[in-house]
């Protein structure tokens, strides 16, 4: 069968909570590997170009120290070496299966990861290798997801991929509201006028001035990403 990727290079962000699955904490090996085996087909049957962010709150975030009482910034770095692992973890998983990767860390750790050159990046994806970001951007006071906007703009990378817990994007919660309706389509303002936790606002504002749409699943759902790269109905889309 022959495939038809909607976009030549993407950026694959994959929050933390989701790597833990049921758990709630840490990395269920079960989970990293379905979603290791989903980002091996796609690249293998699509030949599509594909950048991965990973978030850390399977393990610590920043935000939750620093709420009770925790020097934010040092919160926020121990939040990226979260990143890391899972980063380390994800990479693994992924080369276990015969794909190439790189990890690259927006702080430096050379005996564990590339430092993060954005011209290097590029050659990766180039080449056909998975590209892992990790560290976010380096700098406190910014979470994951804006590094994941950033990192796309960056690569030009033609669209977000958010791997979530959720199927999409709700006007409430949906696990305390069972009538919370699912948008299949959204703008950016309107996103940011509703306050609907897609991304943070610097994170949506980031990928708004760079016309970046965002296309939010679920990533225990087998073949999401697969149909979100071939531009199928999945979830709810930004744009």
């Amino acid at each position: 069968m022959e495939y038809r990727p909607a976009y030549s290079r993407v950026l694959l962000k994959i929050s933390g909570e989701a790597l833990a699955g049921d758990r709630g904490f840490g990395i269920d090996p079960a989970v990293i590997q379905q979603i290791a085996r989903e980002i091996y087909e796609v690249v293998t049957k699509t030949k599509v170009e594909m950048a991965i962010v990973v978030g850390g709150g399977n393990i610590f975030r920043g935000i939750a120290g620093s709420a009770k009482g925790m020097d934010r910034g040092t919160a926020d770095y121990m939040g990226m070496l979260a990143t890391v692992i899972n980063a380390m973890a994800l990479q693994d998983a992924i080369e276990k299966l015969g794909l190439e990767s790189r990890v690259q860390t927006a702080i430096e750790m050379r005996q564990v990861a590339e430092p993060y050159i954005r011209r290097r990046a590029i050659r990766h994806l180039e080449k056909g290798r998975v590209v892992i970001f990790a560290a976010g951007t380096g700098n406190p006071f910014f979470s994951t997801d804006t590094a994941a906007a950033l990192r796309a703009a960056e690569i030009s990378a033609e669209a977000i991929l958010m791997a979530k817990n959720v199927d999409g994007v709700y006007d409430s919660d949906p696990v305390k509201n069972p009538d919370a309706r699912m948008y299949e389509e959204l703008t950016y303002f309107e996103v940011l006028n509703k306050s609907l936790r897609v991304m943070d606002s610097t994170a949506v504002s980031l990928c708004m001035d760079n016309n970046i749409p965002l296309i939010v699943f679920a990533v225990k759902e087998n073949g999401n990403i697969l149909k979100a790269v071939l531009g199928e109905k999945v979830g709810t889309t930004v744009k």
